[in-house]
């Protein structure tokens, strides 16, 4: 019995040792699991999580925008554990990926000369019907603010385009910070909402402001109409002031205009920082303005890969908008000069022959491409971690924006100023806005296809002539090693060129505001501000 009752013993001891013995896995288990989440792996977490937020603003005065810096902001750099990439390993080829250019020490330098006096007694009131898409219609608008100042004339908040090709309800308030304008401006231009009530019904004298316009033109000719009149309305407002030749405090008013005083409503710069966020959420990001849309297919004319009957729909939509001039146009020609914006499977061979790895997260700022999904497989099979404002935000935080193209814009605008690296597919009004607005934050790294090249180059990799590879990689990346946006002086006219082709051969003011807006750091001469 004795023997019976010492075995029984040992077994409740070996059994209470197994149950003591599990309950301490599971437990160990249990918390292991909870430090390291399903849903934080790798491929699974969903992007409009990454992370949550409510969107809440203040009125101007009590926050600072972003549009504000006048150095790179510190959330231009992700944390250094999620700036890895597969592939990258950390290597001094991953680090050159997303290196900036050197900004050799060039500040922004907005501030205007000790003479400069605040607005006098205003002569009369400038009306502005601004043209085009949001960042034709911003610059007409920084412009205007010039000519107010070289007028010395009362600026009605601006009207915005409604009849473009997006057909874009928006007022200005609803894109812009209107308070912020307004008070920014205090001390170089009287800016008010409305004309005054006695004024409403006054005769207005309607002029097409010559394009690039100097001093002169301003001060006499379009100032003599002030003789007669009170109200005088800029029909339009796109490149109607010359990028070069003007006293350096106006060249200087139009930056603090355009980096300063034109800020977007807080409800949209709220929704772009959100974006921002999201998108650093995976690392460090390109932003690809993807210009591959119907309406620019349509305006230049380009047609490479297009099937015959999508070539026939843009030239419908060509010949059925009035206020474009050129209807017939040479698909083949634009293209090999350079003209047409990059295919999205182009831009795929491009961007992998600079040796961005395939998990690369991008972001698409763009409207809807032309052709859809199709139409971008060739870039999705290279390059899956496509992102789109449409993706990483839910419909209902999407939803003040539907419909309302330029607010649309601004969101994708805003991603893409504050992306590690920016890549236009095209020239256009956004990507030189983007451009410019990058280099006045510090020369952030831009890089510029050189479409003429590539295009020839493309055809060959078609025809078979051509591999991809180490061969093409060498030759890519050495073609582009100085369009990344280094600073350099804006570029002047083309040599030979007269008149109006003269001026529109400039490269616009906004795309480089170098040497207006930007000085070296260490002169004494010059009222850069100080990076403290």
């Amino acid at each position: 019995m004795q023997k019976l009752g010492r075995r029984a013993l040992v077994a409740l001891r070996r059994l209470l040792t197994g149950a003591i013995c599990a309950i301490a896995l599971l437990a160990l288990l249990s918390v292991h699991f909870r430090v390291f989440p399903f849903s934080s792996l790798p491929g699974i977490a969903d992007p409009r999580k990454l992370p949550t937020y409510e969107i809440k603003y203040q009125r101007q005065g009590t926050e600072q925008s972003w549009t504000q810096e006048l150095v790179p902001p510190h959330f231009s750099k992700p944390p250094a554990s999620s700036r890895k990439l597969d592939g990258a390993n950390g290597s001094s080829h991953s680090v050159k990926l997303w290196k900036p250019p050197s900004n050799r020490d060039f500040v922004p330098c907005t501030e205007p000369g000790l003479n400069y006096m605040p607005p006098g007694d205003s002569r009369g009131y400038l009306l502005v019907s601004t043209n085009g898409g949001l960042n034709q219609m911003r610059a007409g608008i920084c412009d205007m603010v010039a000519v107010a100042r070289i007028m010395n004339a009362t600026l009605v908040i601006p009207e915005l385009d409604k009849r473009s090709f997006w057909q874009d309800t928006s007022n200005f308030s609803d894109v812009f910070d209107e308070d912020h304008f307004i008070n920014a401006l205090a001390n170089d231009v009287r800016v008010i909402r409305k004309l005054p009530e006695e004024l409403a019904t006054v005769t207005k004298a309607v002029k097409y402001f010559k394009s690039w316009s100097g001093m002169d033109y301003y001060q006499n000719e379009i100032a003599s109409m002030w003789d007669e009149h009170k109200v005088i309305r800029a029909a339009k407002s796109d490149s109607r002031l010359a990028n070069n030749n003007l006293p350096p405090d106006i060249q200087k008013l139009r930056c603090r205009a355009c980096y300063g005083a034109l800020r977007f409503a807080p409800k949209i710069e709220a929704m772009g920082k959100i974006l921002v966020d999201r998108m650093r959420a995976h690392g460090p990001y390109i932003a690809l303005h993807l210009r591959y849309e119907k309406d620019m297919l349509a305006f230049s004319g380009c047609t490479h890969d297009l099937s015959e009957s999508e070539a026939e729909e843009l030239q419908l939509i060509r010949e059925n908008t009035s206020h474009w001039k050129v209807k017939e146009i040479d698909p083949l020609e634009q293209r090999f000069k350079g003209y047409c914006p990059l295919t999205p499977k182009e831009v795929g061979i491009f961007l992998a022959a600079l040796g961005y790895p395939p998990n690369t997260p991008i972001y698409i700022a763009a409207g809807e491409i032309y052709g859809g999904d199709s139409r971008m497989a060739g870039l999705r099979a290279r390059y899956p971690k496509l992102m789109r404002k449409e993706f990483l935000a839910s419909a209902e935080e999407l939803q003040p924006f539907m419909n309302h193209a330029s607010q649309m814009a601004a969101l994708d605008y805003i991603v893409s100023v504050e992306s590690d690296v920016f890549i236009p597919s095209y020239s256009g009004n956004m990507a030189r806005a983007v451009e410019g607005h990058r280099r006045f934050l510090g020369h952030k790294k831009t890089i510029s296809p050189d479409r003429k090249t590539l295009v020839r180059l493309f055809d060959k990799i078609g025809s078979g002539t051509l591999k991809e590879g180490k061969k093409l990689s060498i030759r890519i990346i050495e073609l582009h090693k100085r369009r990344q946006g280094s600073p350099r002086k804006r570029k002047g006219p083309i040599a030979g060129t007269k008149g109006t082709d003269r001026f529109r051969s400039e490269e616009p003011f906004y795309v480089n505001p170098l040497p207006d807006c930007l000085c070296h750091r260490e002169s004494p001469s010059s009222n850069a501000l100080q990076i403290s």
